[in-house]
């Protein structure tokens, strides 16, 4: 079983291609507070559900302060499809070898229609401006996902 992170715990650093073609790390990001979630396949139902949500709450969660950031193993070029598909307005980054899935907990043995898989666990960290995690959400659904995170964050 993958360990999985806790709130307190440093979040794992990473240096990831982007959908745009460019590079982005959690560095990159520190002072600022991160959500990052992760998703298993870009342009799949659940996926392109959860992702609408957090494009169509994008807004708030700036204001509040909040940065998003999708992750998955999916090719940089896929990305930017899904991106220009669905006009989705926040940075994804792709660890195809998903090396910083693993880190973060969000990837390994997971149930699947009954039976017992490995992948992407779906999951979203909340990360303080310091690069330590707040919140650690693991086998999130992706429906109704953003708006439970909402309320938990206080914002609605």
């Amino acid at each position: 079983m993958t360990d999985r992170l806790n709130p307190g715990d440093p979040a794992p650093e990473f240096t990831l291609p982007t959908d745009s073609g460019g590079t982005l790390s959690l560095a990159d990001l520190r002072g600022r507070k991160v959500i990052l979630y992760a998703y298993p396949a870009a342009m799949t139902p659940g996926c392109t559900k959860q992702a609408c949500d957090f494009r169509d709450s994008l807004a708030s969660l700036q204001a509040a302060g909040y940065e998003v950031v999708g992750i998955s193993p999916d090719k940089p070029d896929k990305l930017a499809k899904f991106r220009d598909r669905d006009a989705i307005t926040f940075p994804l980054v792709a660890d195809t070898d998903k090396a910083v899935l693993t880190a973060y907990g969000a990837y390994g043995e997971k149930q699947m229609y009954g039976r017992t898989v490995t992948g992407v666990i779906r999951s979203t960290f909340v990360i303080d401006a310091d690069g330590k995690i707040e919140r650690a959400l693991y086998n999130v659904k992706a429906t109704g996902h953003v708006a439970k995170l909402r309320r938990d964050l206080g914002l609605d």
